[in-house]
């Protein structure tokens, strides 16, 4: 299965939603060079929904924390929502879940952005 995400940019907020499979290294490299765009212009909070993404390994979860790292690096924050059984279990396994704010909701994420 192929990987793709798409963004939605709201003001300084920015919806980011991956689909498919994140398996391959190079697989994100347009979506991390799309969130140094993102950081350049001012949106730095990103609220990223992973209901579609199927499936993702180790190279999935260093992608996340590119995003995370980059969002941080300028004052923002990253927050995942939407995760499926498998990739929940996967970010619990990895202890990621004390690096990222996981929430179950669009509107448990945007909240976290917005206070």
């Amino acid at each position: 299965m192929v990987f793709e995400y798409i963004v939605v940019k709201e003001n300084d907020i920015a919806n980011i939603t991956l689909k498919g499979e994140l398996i391959e290294k190079n697989q994100a490299n347009d979506l991390i060079t799309e969130a140094e765009k993102l950081t350049e212009s001012g949106c730095n909070k990103w609220y990223i929904d992973l209901s579609e993404l199927k499936y993702m390994n180790s190279n999935g979860l260093n992608t996340l924390i590119q995003l995370l790292t980059k969002a941080r690096k300028t004052g923002g924050e990253t927050v995942l929502y939407n995760l499926n059984k498998k990739i929940q279990e996967l970010i619990l396994i990895t202890k990621l879940n004390t690096l990222f704010k996981v929430v179950d909701t669009k509107e448990a994420a945007l909240k976290i952005l917005e206070a």
